[in-house]
């Protein structure tokens, strides 16, 4: 990890913990929806934001899994305030029920973390018929983002606290498709490139922050918006591919030397947690951030016409 040790104007690195960036803060009131927190880095944020004195809401595909973070979480942190509720990014009923079951509830939201994803699987198709990385990574959490807006909106203004978006991007955003977004070719297996497409949902995951950031300053709605780069996590590797078996040697030694210079989940979820509680960040919108600092987006992603283009086509996906 000595390659990520340099400190940034945050005075945080690549190597900082999500317990360091967030060292401190007292989030007693506020109340966060974490999607993808029954494992890796979505755990962690789960687990930093209850320590910090958060209502933790999971959204998780696999209640058994988010039943087991909850009572891991509250085991070791008595005081935390965690629920699980079932939420698959995929489905895009699932995401309606998840939102009217959460609106209905009375809670109210401050931070919404888009953070569940899968990475570079073969084809497939979602249950809507959507290509399954565009689906997960960004239209499930597009939608999840419109349905939530008011209460948002209504507790940004009856708390007077900076409600705060966070879309968990990747590098990966600067390499998608040529043509950045295929509009027209969203489905097209025969030209589908599992990790340029993987690249595509996360260029995708920038702009629709960017997009945010636009209409809600627009509207003077005290809410931000913001996308990251969590860094390359040693538990990810080898997700999708099957073409070696998890006790082949090559394997093994790989996975061994990548934790040697790949981030743990501890460092992997720390830009998540500064982006969402470090004061240092009140009032940044539209920004990208990678290694708790401030970095630039690709140029693409940084289109607002594409932003515009990407918004309308997703409201007719989601009708």
């Amino acid at each position: 990890m000595w390659l990520f040790n340099r400190k940034g104007s945050s005075g945080f690195s690549s190597s900082s913990t999500a317990e360091e960036v967030t060292h401190g803060v007292d989030a007693s009131g506020l109340t966060a929806i974490v999607t993808g927190a029954s494992s890796g880095i979505g755990t962690e944020t789960a687990r930093v934001l209850a320590l910090r004195g958060v209502h933790v809401i999971m959204g998780v595909r696999n209640m058994a899994a988010g039943r087991d973070v909850k009572e891991a979480i509250v085991k070791e942190i008595p005081s935390a305030k965690v629920d699980a509720m079932e939420l698959d990014l995929s489905s895009l009923a699932s995401v309606r029920n998840f939102a009217s079951d959460f609106n209905s509830s009375g809670h109210p939201l401050n931070l919404l973390i888009n953070n569940a994803g899968i990475m570079a699987p073969p084809f497939m198709l979602s249950k809507d018929n959507m290509e399954l990385q565009f689906a997960t990574n960004y239209l499930g959490h597009f939608l999840l983002a419109n349905l939530l807006l008011d209460t948002m909106k209504k507790t940004a203004l009856e708390s007077n606290r900076e409600g705060r978006i966070i879309n968990v991007s990747s590098e990966f955003h600067r390499y998608p498709y040529p043509e950045g977004i295929r509009f027209d070719k969203i489905n097209d297996q025969s030209g589908y490139k599992k990790f340029q497409a993987y690249g595509q949902s996360k260029l995708a995951n920038v702009l629709h922050a960017n997009e945010l950031m636009r209409r809600f300053k627009e509207d003077g709605v005290n809410i931000t918006a913001n996308s990251l780069h969590p860094g390359v996590i040693a538990t990810n590797l080898f997700r999708h591919n099957t073409s070696l078996a998890d006790d082949n040697p090559i394997r093994v030694f790989l996975e061994s030397a990548a934790r040697l210079v790949l981030k743990n989940v501890q460092q992997g979820a720390a830009t998540t947690c500064y982006v969402a509680l470090n004061p240092q960040v009140k009032g940044a919108s539209g920004e990208y951030f990678s290694g708790c600092n401030l970095t630039k987006a690709s140029s693409m992603a940084k289109d607002a016409e594409l932003a515009k283009k990407l918004w309308d086509f997703s409201m007719n996906l989601v009708e």
